[in-house]
């Protein structure tokens, strides 16, 4: 894999440099209003009942069909189709965290612990708390949790802080990103198992210790009671590295290589959330693939907003963008990857001994 050259596509600017804007708030109403008028957050009801039917529709008969094959390799196929269906009923999960879904936030928690944990096997209140905090601050240094992932570095301040293979990983961790993707799917279910079984305050946790418990357990019993032992091994590490590599390629585009902020950064809401942003373009099929994450500069500014209405209200906030000087940024999606991978390198390089010492 080739990366391409260290690019100033994600940069700190110092706080000095950025000056404050007395109208932000104003603008914000501004847009908010036209966004009301558009009629851009009502429900959507009918688009969540169709998707959502869908998803365990497949849900299901790809279980099914799993049942009826029994023991072959051919299962690998399988395992490669759960993982989507897995990462489809994640989104739906996230969708229900924003409160995207029904009216009521009873409702919505209620879709997003049967997604979340009992189909996926997330703990629906660690990931809520944890997307809560990105959503504040994104691209925040010491404040975003999604760029305090170790063993990545995504500012030069952390990279500096690596020791001994910590510091290796850095130096090679655009190269080594995509790889270490293929364990984000365990990571995610061991963090969610963390979650229920520590003391922090965690909503519900009888709830979610049961749904992980039903996903875990029913997951496990299945695969090993229909497959062989090494069938069911593989049936597993292919369906779990399938799954975190695609979360990580729906995440990744976002936000990774896009400005990072400091923690003392005065920004307002408006602004914070558009320059932090990232669009991908890509038509139907993307916005499906992606579960609607590609409209990300929308879904920061107006996270209840349903998503099958940010691609209707995309041209009404990229036109208000450009007419308050907003950095609006939409590229196609291997673009995205790569500015993501051009940060992750750009933050390695720093770290590298200088040739010929």
């Amino acid at each position: 894999m080739t990366v391409p050259p260290p690019a100033p596509v994600a940069r700190r600017a110092p706080a000095a440099a950025r000056p404050r804007d007395p109208d932000r708030g104003s603008d914000y109403a501004d847009l908010s209003r036209q966004i009301r008028a558009a009629g851009l957050l009502e429900r959507r009801r009918g688009h969540y009942a169709v998707r959502i039917g869908l998803v365990v529709g497949c849900y299901a008969g790809l279980w099914a069909l799993f049942v009826r094959w029994g023991e072959s390799w051919w299962q690998l196929l399988v395992a490669v189709a759960l993982a989507v269906v897995f990462a489809q009923a994640g989104f739906i999960g996230h969708d229900a965290g924003h409160r995207q879904i029904a009216g009521s936030r009873r409702a919505n928690d209620l879709i997003g612990l049967l997604h979340a944990n009992l189909l996926t096997g997330i703990s629906y209140g660690w990931w809520v708390d944890k997307h809560n905090r990105h959503h504040a601050h994104p691209n925040t240094e010491g404040r975003d949790p999604d760029i305090g992932v170790a063993p990545l570095s995504f500012t030069a301040d952390q990279a500096r802080r690596r020791r001994g293979l910590a510091a290796l990983f850095v130096r090679h961790q655009a190269y080594l990103f995509f790889p270490l993707l293929l364990l984000e799917g365990l990571h995610l279910h061991g963090n969610s198992v963390r979650a229920v079984l520590r003391r922090r305050p965690l909503a519900r946790r009888p709830v979610e210790a049961g749904l992980l418990v039903l996903h875990l357990g029913g997951y496990l019993t299945t695969v090993f009671l229909v497959l062989s032992p090494a069938q069911a091994v593989a049936f597993i590490l292919i369906n779990q590295g399938v799954l975190g590599l695609y979360l990580g390629c729906s995440f990744a585009p976002n936000h990774k290589g896009m400005p990072i902020l400091g923690a003392d950064d005065n920004l307002g809401y408006l602004r914070r959330q558009v320059l932090t942003s990232r669009n991908v373009r890509g038509g139907r099929f993307v916005d499906i693939a992606l579960g609607g994450l590609n409209y990300q500069i929308e879904h920061h500014l107006f996270p209840s907003m349903p998503c099958p209405s940010l691609r209707h209200a995309q041209p009404l906030i990229r036109r208000f963008c450009a007419e308050h000087d907003l950095d609006y940024h939409e590229t196609t999606l291997g673009r995205s990857w790569a500015e993501a991978l051009r940060h992750l390198d750009d933050v390695g390089s720093r770290e590298r001994p200088a040739r010929g010492r």
